[in-house]
């Protein structure tokens, strides 16, 4: 599976407050449902009920298997504060064998 890139994948979600992305983080961290989330301040421009908003957020990077998306979703959005909250998985198409081979020994999923 470590070889298989198809099965590895960045998700992304934003969330309004370096705390909540830091208790997301460290949650799907412990439960080995990523190996590594990066973190990042942001500002987004979005529509939202209609009228546009501009909002300071952070986006949390999460590397992952494509088959615990489903397990990560479910983990992220009880803890995500957002009605809607952005939760997409962008396979990875390529990468170095040897981080490709740490991811898969740092995710268990479920």
């Amino acid at each position: 599976m470590t070889g298989d890139r198809a099965v590895w994948a960045v998700v992304l979600t934003t969330v309004g407050s370096e705390a909540e992305a830091e208790m997301i983080a460290t949650a799907v961290i412990e439960a080995q449902l990523a190996a590594c989330v990066s973190l990042f301040a942001i500002k987004s421009v979005y529509r939202w009920q209609g009228a546009v908003q501009r909002e300071a957020e952070w986006q949390l990077v999460i590397k992952t298997r494509l088959d615990c998306f489903e397990a990560l979703s479910v983990k992220v959005l009880k803890l995500h504060s957002y009605d809607i909250p952005e939760l997409i998985a962008l396979p990875i198409a390529e990468g170095s064998a040897d981080y490709l081979s740490w991811l898969g020994q740092q995710v268990v999923g479920d």
